[in-house]
Order: C-alpha cells, then structure tokens, then sequence
C-alpha cells in the first residue's frame, strides 16, 4: 500500500520540481514587462499574458505538490488534538467526502468547456495576446487530476497509519 503511495507521490513531486521553475520565469518576465514600461515606454500585451499564464500554470499544477508537502491550510479546530490515527481518520474522511468529490465535479463541469477550446482552438483572451486560451482552460482537468493522484496516495498513506500496531489514537 504505501509503495502505491509513494509512486502517486513521484508524479507529484516530478510536476512540483518542474513548475517551480515557472516562478522565476514569472518573476523575470515581470520585470521586464516593467522595465520597457516605464524604461522604454513600451508595452506588448503578449508579456502581460505571459505572466498570466505562468501564474495559473504554477496554481493549477502545484496543488498536487502542496498537498503532498502539507501545505494546504487547515480549517479544522480539532485536528490538533488528536494523535496520528485521529487525524488519519479525519484526513480520509476529508478525501474522501469533500476533495476527491469536488475535484471531480469540477473536472466533470469544465471538461465541455475545455473540449470546445480545443475544438475551436480558441484564441487569445486579449488582442495582441497569446493565441493559446485552450491551453489555459486545460490546466483545469490537470490540476483536478493531480489533486485526486495525491489526494488517493494521502488516504493509502492514512489507512497505512490505522493498521499499524501501536493504537496511540
């Protein structure tokens, strides 16, 4: 069970390491977005897109790896005062109820939306702009997928944690 876990874990953290290279590239077209603004008094919508892009590439690709890293924040007062198997339970629950059934309604209702954009190819969101809108509209399904790989491999890892020996609930 845990080595299940540990290879939807890989994929996660393969598409982690990857994205966060989107940061700087974010980062270093943003500034020069500024500097030939308010250098050079020029500007091209395409670099104000591409900021755009990278930043819901970065979002929408590393939930996956925040949540195998634990970085999502916690809304529940209780987790705190339980032990391993009482916030294993409380994590499968969660899983289980509330992000793999939304992470697939949402995938499920944007899917048409998404197969339209290829369909059409759907062009820039602006004029002058990337001419690449379905490939946003994809990152939708991916982030979706990513979220239920981790979120299955997190509930492998929990039921691995109740059937160990020691009941320290």
């Amino acid at each position: 069970m845990l080595e299940l876990a540990d290879r939807l874990d890989r994929i996660n953290r393969v598409v982690g390491a990857a994205v966060r290279w989107l940061a700087l590239a974010m980062v270093l077209v943003q500034f020069g977005t500024v500097v030939l603004r308010y250098v050079y008094g020029i500007s091209f919508i395409f670099m104000n897109e591409t900021v755009l892009y990278l930043h819901a590439a970065l979002f929408m690709l590393a939930g996956g790896y925040t949540l195998l890293v634990d970085g999502h924040v916690r809304v529940d007062i209780f987790y705190g005062m339980f032990g391993p198997r009482g916030r294993a339970r409380i994590d499968i629950f969660g899983a289980l109820c509330f992000l793999i059934p939304s992470m697939v309604m949402i995938g499920w209702y944007s899917w048409p939306s998404v197969r339209n954009s290829w369909a059409i190819m759907e062009g820039a969101i602006s004029v002058g702009g990337i001419p690449a809108s379905f490939l946003l509209k994809s990152l939708i399904p991916l982030f979706c997928v990513l979220l239920i790989v981790q979120g299955l491999a997190c509930i492998l890892r929990d039921l691995a944690r109740l059937r160990e020996e020691n009941p320290a609930a």
